[in-house]
């Protein structure tokens, strides 16, 4: 199935769970926790607070080698947006990729997650753990924090009661 068909498909649009598509076209569903909702919420808030003009999106659709990724949260340049402006799926990755872990992800998975996203032109690609452990990536390997976002922490707190 092409990705215009997914979007465009009634039976599609409500579904309670991010879509992505395989190399094949083959639809595959993934579900989230909340916790990776509240630690997708919190890094993008971060963004909205930090990031250069708030260029942040949740759920990034970006065409793969292996079909349509939905990136967790994305964080985009001005001339990315100038390049790519509101293609669906992009054809190429934002320069921040973040990617929230669940337990069912296995980490060869995420690897190849994280070749799929470098491919496709990603500058940095970050890994939040189910306990907000922070681990990021450029092209040549694990770095000790982001270069680009010097600031990021290395750990994300949640905490749903004090906010």
């Amino acid at each position: 199935m092409e990705w215009r068909e997914v979007v465009e498909d009634p039976s599609l649009r409500d579904l309670p769970f991010k879509i992505e598509t395989n190399a094949e076209g083959y639809i595959m569903m993934v579900v989230a926790k909340n916790i990776h909702r509240w630690y997708q919420a919190r890094i993008s808030g971060w963004f909205g607070e930090h990031g250069e003009n708030k260029r942040v999106i949740q759920e990034c659709n970006i065409q793969t080698s292996d079909g349509v990724k939905a990136a967790d949260v994305a964080w985009c340049s001005a001339e990315f947006l100038k390049r790519n402006k509101y293609d669906d799926p992009y054809q190429e990755a934002p320069e921040v990729i973040v990617e929230v872990i669940s337990p069912s992800n296995s980490e060869k998975a995420m690897e190849y997650r994280l070749s799929l996203f470098f491919e496709r032109g990603a500058k940095e690609v970050w890994f939040c753990d189910e306990d907000g452990n922070m681990r990021f990536f450029d092209p040549r390997g694990e770095l000790e924090g982001s270069e680009m976002f010097g600031e990021f922490p290395g750990r994300i707190e949640i905490d749903i009661m004090g906010a």
